[in-house]
């Protein structure tokens, strides 16, 4: 479990094939891992992945197919990585409680400065648009944040500086892919109700 507050701006260092997966080696920027050992959890861009080694100064994962099919960046080399280690149970949740499970693959529509505040505009998989709502949270590429409107086609987010600064969005532009993840608490909700419309009918 982790909260979506990054911890440090890592990188894919190289890439190298596996069996129905590929192994990844992540330069871990300024993450300390001390405290991290083998078989421990780091979200990687809101993926949320095993460390198996540490070798060359990096962390390595492996990443399976299935995990490369609905997420974005974690095999291209020097790709830039939003890093957070797991929560523990004595942290603070100063973001939401994010379970690293990537839903799918949204697309950058606008990013640009308007006035004093950066505009994120994300076009998410129509599936996902259902879990999303005007003041609640949204996991992008790791981070948390709050959505601040939404339409029939897209989520706009405003960003403040600190965000920019210390996670990859600064390398945003329109176009580009981010990994998407929707508020648990949501998906909970929609599933009880499906259930409970099921007992009715």
């Amino acid at each position: 479990m982790f909260t979506g507050i990054i911890e440090a701006v890592g990188s894919v260092r190289r890439v190298y094939p596996r069996k129905n997966a590929v192994g990844v080696y992540i330069d871990p920027g300024e993450l300390d891992l001390t405290d991290v050992a083998i078989g421990d959890s780091i979200a990687v861009n809101g993926v949320c992945l095993t460390v198996t080694a540490f070798e060359e100064g990096c962390f390595t994962v492996d990443v399976s197919g299935e995990t490369l099919s609905c997420t974005y960046g974690l095999d291209i080399p020097g790709n830039l990585l939003n890093l957070e280690k797991a929560l523990r149970f004595s942290d603070r949740l100063d973001g939401h409680l994010v379970s690293g499970h990537v839903e799918g693959i949204g697309e950058v529509v606008q990013f640009e400065q308007v006035g004093d505040r950066c505009l994120l505009a994300i076009q998410p998989p129509p599936q996902l648009l259902g879990y999303i709502i005007p003041k609640g949270s949204i996991t992008v590429d790791g981070v948390s944040l709050t959505v601040n409107r939404m339409t029939s086609a897209r989520v706009e987010i405003n960003l403040i500086p600190h965000t920019l600064t210390h996670t990859t969005f600064k390398q945003f532009k329109a176009g580009r892919k981010v990994n998407l993840e929707t508020d648990m608490i949501a998906k909970y909700v929609a599933r009880l109700l499906e259930q409970a419309q099921g007992r009715q009918s």
